[in-house]
């Protein structure tokens, strides 16, 4: 993991209500619907919680495509087209492979945009290298949707996090980093 992608997060900040992640989800879906396309994700420590946002709000099917939860690197080989080398040389929790997650999940899918998310949720499973609580999350675009006002479209982008607190914290802050992030930086 590059250190300069690797955003330390402030320890008091609490994980974000549901409610409040439901309303950016509802937002970034709106502004895709009004323009014709639709989000797919590949989660892996979210488990699904990306897309349960997604598709909260009624009407969600003008804009969700599908979802992929691809937990185990089995799963991502197989359902996303993830290569193994990825994962045996970089990991699951990894920038190269959130962007090969997201990647393989706009190949798979008729989504303009593509949000991937892998991680350490805990309270087990880290290492010095990659503690518990280090997130990787990519997006993916295909024309005419772009990241930025000068962004190009079929592109992949990723940034790395490291997120205090337990394994409802780290998922809910994940899913906040990816919601967020796509509003944001996605243009139509």
């Amino acid at each position: 993991m590059s250190e300069h992608s690797l955003a330390e997060q402030d320890s008091s900040v609490p994980a974000p209500g549901w409610q409040v992640l439901v309303e950016a989800a509802a937002r970034l879906g709106g502004a895709l619907a009004r323009h014709g396309q639709r989000v797919v994700t590949a989660e892996s420590c979210t488990g699904g919680l990306i897309a349960a946002l997604l598709t909260e709000r009624p009407g969600s099917s003008a804009w969700f495509d599908r979802g992929f939860v691809t937990y185990s690197n089995e799963a991502k080989i197989e359902s996303l087209g993830v290569p193994a080398d990825l994962l045996i040389r970089f990991g699951a929790v990894s920038e190269p492979v959130v962007r090969s997650m997201a990647a393989g999940a706009l190949a798979r899918s008729a989504a303009g945009l593509a949000i991937a998310v892998s991680g350490i949720a805990g309270p087990g499973g880290g290492s010095p290298e990659k503690p518990v609580g280090t997130v990787c999350v990519a997006w993916a675009t295909r024309a005419p949707l772009r990241f930025g006002s000068a962004g190009s479209a079929n592109k992949v982008i990723a940034v790395s996090a490291r997120f205090p607190g337990d394994r409802h914290v780290v998922r809910m802050l994940s899913a906040r980093l990816a919601i967020f992030s796509a509003l944001e930086s996605c243009r139509i």
